[in-house]
């Protein structure tokens, strides 16, 4: 972790700050919320295919074009509403329910007008 941070920053401060955050986002804290580290599930398959999809539904990540977001409050917007439709709206083909249906979040598919509504 420390050899990634430091290849893309020579801040101190900026290095200090994200160690400390990893540290508090550590395996303790993640245990205390009932998950736990399976080494069996660690690959980069998952990752890529995570932003495969984000790309691919948000075209704000493919190129310039003018979908592309000016502001960065647009952006941030606009991913933390395709994060949540992606979790509580969309049915999955392997799960055949949503991500927080499968986590025991909520106990039905949302609707766009209900996750609308819950912001």
């Amino acid at each position: 972790m420390i050899q990634e941070i430091s290849t893309y920053t020579a801040n101190p401060a900026f290095r200090n700050a994200v160690l400390a955050r990893a540290a508090e986002c550590g395996p303790n804290r993640l245990a205390a919320h009932g998950f736990h580290r399976r080494d069996d599930h660690i690959s980069t398959s998952y990752v890529e295919r995570s932003n495969l999809s984000l790309r691919m539904h948000l075209r704000r990540f493919t190129r310039l074009t003018n979908a592309f977001s000016k502001k960065l409050d647009n952006l941030k917007a606009a991913v933390a509403l395709y994060v949540a439709w992606y979790n509580f709206c969309r049915v999955h083909q392997a799960l055949r329910v949503t991500p927080a249906m499968e986590a025991g979040i909520t106990d039905h598919i949302w609707s766009i007008a209900e996750l609308i509504g819950a912001t």
